[in-house]
């Protein structure tokens, strides 16, 4: 019975790496020691809930896009740094998700936070949130850098998913060590491939993406 149930559970969990498109990899598979925290299958982010199509903190990836962050992380680890990735691979309804929240001006509940200084209406306007994202591509990735003894992130100046001019790339207002921090993180995914979006100083896709008119709606689980 008890080798039974061990075949078993080989096999789902088989079955389960085999419901991924082609092309697209468990990151941890590629990168065992990278530090994931998927924000959108927690509360902890702008909208206050967990977003749809959000069933585990499993990051997911095109190969391609996996491979790249291989690197970074490799490179960072030789100066006692590492990656810690918030976002990856986003399901179509998770965006759906995000516009319907859009529509309801009301809810309001982490403005505080995440938005302090843009009234909600404005969000799309001020593409701080788009209708379809790249993350739903599966070559997008929302990063930062962490100090490889105390496990805590660099300074950046502002707040992952803080929608405001403190998070442009080129915001200016913040002290040297902050710039210095995105001047290196900019630095590294630069080096290995990726293109920043310049309103979000943690967002990044790989140049040359191999699903650039593909918008994927599998869940991560």
């Amino acid at each position: 019975m008890k080798y039974f149930l061990l075949v078993l559970m080989s096999f789902v969990c088989i079955n389960a790496l085999a419901q991924l498109p082609d092309g697209f990899a468990y990151v941890k598979t590629v990168i065992p020691d990278l530090d994931v925290e998927l924000r959108y299958n927690t509360s902890n982010n702008f909208v206050g809930k967990r977003i749809d199509g959000y069933r585990s903190n499993t990051l997911i990836l095109t190969k391609e896009t996996a491979l790249a962050l291989k690197k970074v992380h490799a490179e960072l680890q030789n100066k006692n740094l590492c990656l810690k990735v918030y976002d990856g691979y986003r399901p179509q309804q998770a965006v759906n998700h995000f516009m319907r929240w859009a529509k309801d001006l009301n809810d309001t509940v982490n403005k505080k936070i995440f938005y302090p200084d843009i009234e909600k209406k404005n969000l799309f306007i001020e593409e701080y949130i788009a209708t379809r994202s790249g993350h739903s591509r599966g070559s997008t990735v929302d990063l930062t850098i962490i100090d490889g003894n105390t496990g805590k992130p660099l300074d950046m100046g502002s707040a992952y998913d803080f929608f405001g001019e403190a998070s442009w790339v080129d915001y200016q207002n913040i002290t040297d060590k902050q710039k210095q921090n995105r001047q290196l993180l900019q630095t590294m995914m630069l080096k290995y491939g990726f293109r920043n979006y310049p309103k979000e100083w943690w967002h990044f896709t790989l140049r040359w993406e191999p699903f650039p008119e593909t918008y994927y709606d599998f869940p991560i689980e």
